[in-house]
Protein backbone atom coordinates (compact mmCIF):
# COMPACT_ATOMS: atom_id res chain seq x y z
CA UNK A 1 0.00 0.00 0.00
CA UNK A 2 1.35 3.21 -1.05
CA UNK A 3 1.89 6.53 1.29
CA UNK A 4 -0.96 8.45 -0.50
CA UNK A 5 -3.27 5.36 0.70
CA UNK A 6 -2.06 4.81 3.59
CA UNK A 7 -2.86 8.54 4.40
CA UNK A 8 -6.87 8.62 3.29
CA UNK A 9 -6.84 5.09 5.08
CA UNK A 10 -5.75 7.11 8.50
CA UNK A 11 -8.34 10.21 7.88
CA UNK A 12 -11.32 7.45 7.11
CA UNK A 13 -10.51 5.52 10.32
CA UNK A 14 -10.41 8.81 12.46
CA UNK A 15 -13.81 9.86 10.79
CA UNK A 16 -15.67 6.45 11.51
CA UNK A 17 -14.53 6.31 14.76
CA UNK A 18 -15.72 9.55 15.30
CA UNK A 19 -19.26 8.71 13.58
CA UNK A 20 -18.99 11.71 10.53
CA UNK A 21 -17.94 10.88 7.17
CA UNK A 22 -15.01 11.52 5.69
CA UNK A 23 -16.22 14.35 3.38
CA UNK A 24 -19.17 16.60 4.21
CA UNK A 25 -21.85 17.37 1.39
CA UNK A 26 -21.64 20.88 1.33
CA UNK A 27 -25.38 20.69 -0.09
CA UNK A 28 -26.71 18.16 2.61
CA UNK A 29 -28.48 18.87 5.76
CA UNK A 30 -26.60 17.79 8.77
CA UNK A 31 -28.92 18.35 11.56
CA UNK A 32 -28.64 15.01 13.61
CA UNK A 33 -31.32 11.93 12.99
CA UNK A 34 -29.75 8.83 14.22
CA UNK A 35 -26.17 8.72 16.12
CA UNK A 36 -24.58 5.14 16.50
CA UNK A 37 -22.01 4.83 18.55
CA UNK A 38 -19.67 1.35 19.61
CA UNK A 39 -23.14 -1.13 18.08
CA UNK A 40 -21.83 -4.92 18.55
CA UNK A 41 -24.60 -7.30 17.25
CA UNK A 42 -24.19 -11.23 17.71
CA UNK A 43 -26.43 -14.02 16.26
CA UNK A 44 -25.57 -16.62 18.99
CA UNK A 45 -21.88 -16.94 19.29
CA UNK A 46 -21.89 -14.81 15.35
CA UNK A 47 -20.06 -11.84 15.77
CA UNK A 48 -22.65 -9.44 12.75
CA UNK A 49 -21.87 -6.19 13.85
CA UNK A 50 -18.33 -4.83 15.24
CA UNK A 51 -18.43 -1.63 16.93
CA UNK A 52 -19.55 0.68 14.23
CA UNK A 53 -20.39 4.12 15.04
CA UNK A 54 -22.13 6.67 12.34
CA UNK A 55 -24.18 9.53 12.24
CA UNK A 56 -27.04 9.79 10.06
CA UNK A 57 -28.15 13.16 8.94
CA UNK A 58 -32.02 14.35 8.42
CA UNK A 59 -33.73 14.66 5.59
CA UNK A 60 -30.69 13.15 3.55
CA UNK A 61 -30.79 9.46 1.38
CA UNK A 62 -28.06 7.42 2.92
CA UNK A 63 -27.06 4.54 0.88
CA UNK A 64 -25.66 1.16 2.61
CA UNK A 65 -23.44 -0.79 0.57
CA UNK A 66 -21.07 -3.94 0.85
CA UNK A 67 -21.15 -7.39 -0.32
CA UNK A 68 -23.91 -10.35 0.85
CA UNK A 69 -23.47 -10.74 4.35
CA UNK A 70 -21.79 -7.86 5.21
CA UNK A 71 -24.34 -6.69 8.06
CA UNK A 72 -26.21 -3.86 5.94
CA UNK A 73 -29.64 -5.47 6.43
CA UNK A 74 -28.29 -6.84 9.79
CA UNK A 75 -27.27 -2.40 11.03
CA UNK A 76 -30.99 -1.43 9.30
CA UNK A 77 -32.91 -3.36 11.85
CA UNK A 78 -31.12 -2.20 14.95
CA UNK A 79 -32.57 1.76 13.56
CA UNK A 80 -35.61 0.47 14.55
CA UNK A 81 -35.29 -2.77 16.90
CA UNK A 82 -36.39 -5.27 14.32
CA UNK A 83 -33.47 -7.40 15.42
CA UNK A 84 -35.65 -7.85 18.58
CA UNK A 85 -37.79 -10.50 16.67
CA UNK A 86 -35.27 -13.10 15.80
CA UNK A 87 -34.32 -15.47 18.71
CA UNK A 88 -30.69 -15.57 20.20
CA UNK A 89 -29.79 -11.76 19.20
CA UNK A 90 -27.46 -9.67 21.27
CA UNK A 91 -26.65 -6.06 20.98
CA UNK A 92 -24.54 -3.43 22.71
CA UNK A 93 -23.67 -0.30 22.06
CA UNK A 94 -25.69 3.11 21.46
CA UNK A 95 -28.49 3.65 18.97
CA UNK A 96 -30.00 6.99 19.91
CA UNK A 97 -32.70 9.53 18.53
CA UNK A 98 -33.65 12.78 20.11
CA UNK A 99 -30.95 11.86 23.14
CA UNK A 100 -32.96 8.52 23.97
CA UNK A 101 -31.39 4.90 23.46
CA UNK A 102 -33.75 3.11 21.42
CA UNK A 103 -32.55 0.04 22.78
CA UNK A 104 -33.29 1.14 26.61
CA UNK A 105 -35.59 -0.99 28.11
CA UNK A 106 -38.51 1.55 28.59
CA UNK A 107 -38.21 2.87 25.27
CA UNK A 108 -41.53 2.22 23.42
CA UNK A 109 -41.19 -0.89 20.41
CA UNK A 110 -44.52 0.13 18.61
CA UNK A 111 -43.87 3.91 18.70
CA UNK A 112 -40.28 3.76 17.89
CA UNK A 113 -41.49 1.64 14.86
CA UNK A 114 -44.07 4.08 13.75
CA UNK A 115 -40.92 6.76 13.72
CA UNK A 116 -38.88 4.85 12.02
CA UNK A 117 -41.00 2.92 9.13
CA UNK A 118 -39.62 0.28 7.31
CA UNK A 119 -39.76 -0.75 3.25
CA UNK A 120 -38.92 -4.32 2.57
CA UNK A 121 -37.38 -5.44 -0.54
CA UNK A 122 -40.13 -7.77 -1.36
CA UNK A 123 -44.21 -5.18 -1.73
CA UNK A 124 -45.62 -6.80 1.17
CA UNK A 125 -48.90 -5.26 1.18
CA UNK A 126 -51.51 -6.34 3.35
CA UNK A 127 -54.37 -8.50 2.35
CA UNK A 128 -56.43 -5.24 2.64
CA UNK A 129 -58.31 -2.68 0.09
CA UNK A 130 -55.40 0.09 -1.34
CA UNK A 131 -57.35 2.14 0.90
CA UNK A 132 -57.27 0.38 4.46
CA UNK A 133 -53.19 -0.21 3.29
CA UNK A 134 -53.00 3.27 3.94
CA UNK A 135 -55.47 4.27 6.67
CA UNK A 136 -54.90 1.19 8.71
CA UNK A 137 -52.29 2.10 10.63
CA UNK A 138 -52.86 6.00 11.17
CA UNK A 139 -56.52 4.88 12.63
CA UNK A 140 -54.67 2.20 15.05
CA UNK A 141 -51.83 4.90 16.33
CA UNK A 142 -55.00 7.79 16.97
CA UNK A 143 -53.25 10.24 14.72
CA UNK A 144 -56.82 10.30 12.57
CA UNK A 145 -60.66 10.77 14.08
CA UNK A 146 -62.90 11.61 11.43
CA UNK A 147 -63.65 9.98 8.43
CA UNK A 148 -62.94 13.16 6.29
CA UNK A 149 -59.49 13.27 8.16
CA UNK A 150 -58.75 9.80 6.69
CA UNK A 151 -59.95 10.26 3.30
CA UNK A 152 -57.41 13.23 3.29
CA UNK A 153 -54.16 11.31 4.92
CA UNK A 154 -54.88 8.77 2.63
CA UNK A 155 -54.93 10.68 -0.45
CA UNK A 156 -52.08 12.73 1.13
CA UNK A 157 -49.73 9.90 1.54
CA UNK A 158 -51.06 8.12 -1.90
CA UNK A 159 -49.73 11.37 -3.78
CA UNK A 160 -46.50 11.36 -1.74
CA UNK A 161 -45.92 8.15 -2.72
CA UNK A 162 -46.39 9.20 -6.41
CA UNK A 163 -49.49 6.68 -7.00
CA UNK A 164 -52.37 8.80 -6.16
CA UNK A 165 -53.49 9.35 -10.24
CA UNK A 166 -52.93 5.53 -10.62
CA UNK A 167 -55.54 4.33 -8.06
CA UNK A 168 -57.75 7.47 -7.25
CA UNK A 169 -60.47 5.17 -9.16
CA UNK A 170 -60.01 1.71 -7.12
CA UNK A 171 -59.19 2.72 -3.76
CA UNK A 172 -61.46 -0.52 -2.48
CA UNK A 173 -59.60 -3.05 -4.87
CA UNK A 174 -57.31 -4.95 -2.72
CA UNK A 175 -53.75 -3.88 -2.87
CA UNK A 176 -52.16 -7.17 -4.39
CA UNK A 177 -54.25 -6.35 -7.32
CA UNK A 178 -51.49 -3.84 -8.19
CA UNK A 179 -48.24 -4.34 -9.88
CA UNK A 180 -44.87 -4.98 -8.47
CA UNK A 181 -44.02 -1.43 -8.31
CA UNK A 182 -47.04 0.16 -7.63
CA UNK A 183 -47.05 -2.38 -4.50
CA UNK A 184 -44.12 -1.02 -3.53
CA UNK A 185 -45.01 2.28 -3.71
CA UNK A 186 -48.60 1.82 -1.76
CA UNK A 187 -45.97 0.13 0.92
CA UNK A 188 -43.78 3.28 1.03
CA UNK A 189 -47.54 5.34 0.98
CA UNK A 190 -48.25 2.96 3.86
CA UNK A 191 -44.98 3.85 6.04
CA UNK A 192 -45.49 7.59 5.26
CA UNK A 193 -48.93 7.75 6.44
CA UNK A 194 -48.00 7.34 9.91
CA UNK A 195 -45.71 10.77 9.85
CA UNK A 196 -42.68 8.97 10.59
CA UNK A 197 -38.94 11.04 11.09
CA UNK A 198 -36.86 7.72 9.46
CA UNK A 199 -37.82 5.37 6.57
CA UNK A 200 -35.84 2.33 5.86
CA UNK A 201 -35.62 0.90 3.25
CA UNK A 202 -34.34 -2.40 2.17
CA UNK A 203 -33.32 -3.12 -1.09
CA UNK A 204 -36.53 -1.73 -2.28
CA UNK A 205 -36.11 -2.00 -6.13
CA UNK A 206 -34.27 -5.41 -6.63
CA UNK A 207 -37.40 -7.18 -7.50
CA UNK A 208 -38.53 -4.34 -9.82
CA UNK A 209 -38.38 -3.96 -13.30
CA UNK A 210 -35.99 -0.48 -14.51
CA UNK A 211 -38.86 1.62 -15.15
CA UNK A 212 -40.19 1.22 -11.38
CA UNK A 213 -36.70 0.98 -10.37
CA UNK A 214 -36.25 4.52 -12.13
CA UNK A 215 -39.77 5.47 -10.58
CA UNK A 216 -38.95 4.42 -6.78
CA UNK A 217 -35.24 6.40 -7.21
CA UNK A 218 -37.16 9.70 -8.62
CA UNK A 219 -39.59 9.28 -5.35
CA UNK A 220 -36.67 9.01 -2.62
CA UNK A 221 -35.63 12.10 -4.09
CA UNK A 222 -38.67 13.77 -3.81
CA UNK A 223 -39.36 12.00 -0.09
CA UNK A 224 -36.21 13.32 1.27
CA UNK A 225 -37.24 16.79 1.09
CA UNK A 226 -39.69 15.45 4.10
CA UNK A 227 -37.67 12.45 5.79
CA UNK A 228 -34.25 10.65 6.69
CA UNK A 229 -34.04 7.56 3.76
CA UNK A 230 -31.64 4.76 4.75
CA UNK A 231 -31.39 2.83 2.20
CA UNK A 232 -29.79 -0.43 1.42
CA UNK A 233 -28.76 -1.58 -2.41
CA UNK A 234 -26.67 -3.95 -4.09
CA UNK A 235 -26.72 -1.56 -7.13
CA UNK A 236 -23.53 0.83 -7.08
CA UNK A 237 -25.28 2.63 -9.50
CA UNK A 238 -28.04 3.61 -7.47
CA UNK A 239 -26.87 4.35 -4.58
CA UNK A 240 -24.38 6.90 -7.10
CA UNK A 241 -27.70 8.84 -8.28
CA UNK A 242 -30.00 8.70 -5.24
CA UNK A 243 -27.59 9.17 -1.81
CA UNK A 244 -26.09 11.96 -0.17
CA UNK A 245 -24.01 9.95 1.75
CA UNK A 246 -22.75 6.56 1.35
CA UNK A 247 -21.33 4.01 3.99
CA UNK A 248 -19.56 0.97 2.96
CA UNK A 249 -19.60 -2.60 4.99
CA UNK A 250 -17.42 -4.75 4.76
CA UNK A 251 -17.60 -8.11 7.14
CA UNK A 252 -19.51 -6.62 9.91
CA UNK A 253 -17.50 -3.10 10.00
CA UNK A 254 -17.87 0.11 8.67
CA UNK A 255 -15.21 0.43 6.48
CA UNK A 256 -16.14 3.96 4.61
CA UNK A 257 -18.40 6.66 5.14
CA UNK A 258 -18.22 9.59 2.94
CA UNK A 259 -20.09 11.74 0.65
CA UNK A 260 -21.78 9.70 -2.24
CA UNK A 261 -19.46 11.77 -5.00
CA UNK A 262 -16.30 11.37 -3.14
CA UNK A 263 -17.08 7.51 -2.43
CA UNK A 264 -17.43 6.89 -5.89
CA UNK A 265 -14.54 9.21 -7.37
CA UNK A 266 -12.08 8.74 -4.91
CA UNK A 267 -12.79 6.61 -2.09
CA UNK A 268 -10.45 6.99 0.94
CA UNK A 269 -9.88 2.97 1.76
CA UNK A 270 -8.17 -0.04 -1.02
CA UNK A 271 -11.41 -1.94 0.57
CA UNK A 272 -14.32 0.43 -0.25
CA UNK A 273 -11.77 0.96 -4.30
CA UNK A 274 -12.09 -2.29 -4.69
CA UNK A 275 -15.54 -3.47 -4.09
CA UNK A 276 -16.71 -0.12 -6.35
CA UNK A 277 -14.53 -0.68 -8.87
CA UNK A 278 -15.67 -4.46 -9.24
CA UNK A 279 -12.45 -6.36 -7.77
CA UNK A 280 -14.45 -8.03 -5.41
CA UNK A 281 -17.94 -8.61 -3.98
Amino acid sequence: MNMQIAERESVAMSSQSAGQPVVRNDEANHDLSIRVRDLNLWYGQTQALKNISIDIFQKNVTALIGPSGCGKSTFLRCLNRMNDLIRGVRIEGLVEMDGRDVNESRMDEVALRRRVGMVFQKPNPFPKSIYENVAYAPRMHDLVSRKAEQDELVEKALRDAGLWNEVKDKLHQPGTSLSGGQQQRLCIARAIAVQPDVILMDEPTSALDPISTATIEDLMDKLKKQFTIITVTHNMQQAARVADYTAFFHLGELIEYNDTKTMFSNPHTKKAEDYITGRYG
